[in-house]
């Protein structure tokens, strides 16, 4: 073999060392999306943070309030408000059809407000965080007689969509919530709490609906 045939050999080796085992995530153009997270934050003082969300099996943002970009970057009081504006941080995505719809529970469309006061109270979600999901949620679940519920807890939540801090929270309370409409009663596999989240000290809690 000449030299520069050689050398033509080890570059193309080379090279092909350097590229990624594994492609990136893609936008995800027709998976379901996730409607209205809602991230409130919680810091022990006043607090400049960057937030950004990442999506390991792809899937992107495709609303915001504030505006998202990249991230955002806000400034937070202990009360939870955000750039002296906003109570919460807002987004809408899509990701992979991914969510766990084994185990939940079937609700009357009566009887729906009463379930998820109690269970995102016994999540340990605040009042004014339960409030601002009944208020935006139960006025657009009113088509079906029944609705099944499939609770997502953040081990399911992490595997899909991420929250990415500059500031790491002592502790991180996410629940979505895979809602279905029924026609009639079915039987579903009882639902069990996968974990208890103690909100103390620089804490955050996030939650949002999955319609199917």
């Amino acid at each position: 073999m000449s030299k520069i045939h050689f050398w033509v050999a080890l570059s193309v080796v080379l090279f092909a060392g350097c590229k990624k085992d594994k492609p990136e995530p893609q936008p995800c153009k027709n998976c379901p999306v996730v409607y209205k997270p809602n991230i409130y934050i919680y810091p022990l003082k006043e607090t400049d943070l960057r937030v950004r969300l990442s999506f390991p099996q792809g899937g992107s943002v495709i609303a915001s309030i504030p505006a998202y970009h990249t991230g955002w970057n806000v400034s937070v009081a202990p009360s939870g408000k955000i750039n002296g504006q906003y109570d919460y941080l807002f987004y809408e995505s899509r990701q992979p059809d991914q969510w766990q719809k084994h185990a939940g529970r079937v609700v009357s469309r009566d009887s729906l407000q009463h379930f998820f006061e109690a269970d995102m109270a016994a999540c340990q979600f605040k009042p004014n965080e339960i409030s601002d999901f009944i208020d935006y949620w139960i006025p657009r679940l009113k088509d079906a007689p029944y609705y099944a519920v499939y609770p997502q807890e953040k081990p399911v939540i992490e595997k899909l969509i991420q929250l990415h801090f500059s500031e790491q929270p002592d502790a991180m309370l996410r629940l979505f919530y895979l809602v279905k409409a029924l026609d009639r009663p079915v039987q579903l596999l009882p639902y069990t709490k996968k974990e208890t989240v103690r909100r103390k000290g620089f804490h955050v809690a996030e939650w949002g609906v999955i319609l199917e």
